[in-house]
């Protein structure tokens, strides 16, 4: 058990964080681990609600595979997959806006509400915020051999972000919470990746943080160990001595896209870790790997 003194140390630590980032927005990707335990959960809110309160603007951005998941399977239909991207055709897109837009968005709004802080929960369709087409997927072959091009179906990309929408709710002192699903020009719903979403409103919005929760420490160098600070020409390298693998590719070319985009800094950090944002934010040594210019 900590003393009173350590305590009032732990606070003063914050403090010239607290003063640098008063009035920065900060966007948060929230998945994996911290989205399921209930402890995390509640941890997350209140980290939430805390950054609001001391002047940081934070927006969250959330994923829910596992949530779409379990309901694909209640209603027989089946899950694919293609290098991690759920295949999603039209009867699956219906399942995933429902429990992304209609069940998860709402909990994590209702959870906030719940520890102090005004939540608005929003999808890319609202107000036009993300526009989005068809993900044209291709596969490399091997040398000599032209890309295969796969079909799966209405995932999407990005096409543009228009940020008019958040900052009516920044003004207002609202926290926005996004469900990563976007509109097409003719009409479509596209199914887009939660870290790809929170990469590109913080590119448009020039945030001063992109933090992605993740279910690993971080960015994991050859020997396996952790490390703390990568500059963005040193993760290129990295992806493409295939050091950087699996799920972390598109985090951290999440991250690289961001900081193009005028993102300060991008953290990969642990959510499984009680209060990570905060020990991320207001702390000197920080947790997880941060990706800089």
């Amino acid at each position: 058990m900590i003393s009173d003194t350590e305590r009032a140390k732990i606070l003063i630590e914050a403090l010239p964080y607290i003063q640098r980032f008063n009035g920065a927005t900060m966007v948060i990707k929230y998945g994996g681990h911290a989205m399921v335990d209930e402890e995390l959960k509640r941890g997350f809110a209140l980290d939430i609600v805390l950054m609001k309160y001391v002047g940081i603007n934070p927006i969250v951005v959330h994923g829910g595979g596992p949530q779409i998941g379990e309901l694909l399977k209640k209603l027989s239909i089946e899950s694919r997959f293609v290098e991690g991207m759920r295949v999603t055709d039209e009867k699956t897109m219906d399942v995933v806006e429902m429990v992304l837009v209609g069940k998860v968005n709402k909990e994590i709004v209702s959870l906030i509400n719940r520890s102090g802080g005004r939540a608005v929960g929003l999808s890319g369709k609202d107000g036009n915020l993300l526009t989005a087409s068809k993900l044209k997927y291709l596969r490399n072959r091997g040398a000599d051999q032209p890309p295969e091009i796969i079909d799966i179906g209405l995932v999407g990309e990005i096409t543009a972000v228009d940020t008019k929408i958040l900052s009516n709710l920044l003004a207002g002192d609202f926290i926005p919470v996004i469900a990563p699903v976007a509109g097409g020009e003719k009409g479509e719903t596209f199914n887009i990746n939660a870290d790809i979403v929170a990469g590109h409103v913080a590119g448009a919005l020039g945030a001063r943080k992109l933090v992605l929760l993740t279910d690993t420490a971080g960015v994991l160098g050859a020997d396996g160990g952790l490390i703390t600070t990568l500059k963005a020409d040193e993760s290129k390298a990295l992806l493409s001595e295939g050091i950087i693998k699996g799920g972390m590719i598109p985090k951290v070319n999440c991250c690289l896209d961001a900081l193009k985009g005028g993102v300060k800094k991008a953290h990969i950090v642990d959510g499984r870790m009680e209060h990570a944002i905060l020990l991320e934010v207001f702390t000197k040594m920080g947790i997880g790997t941060e990706i800089v210019p």
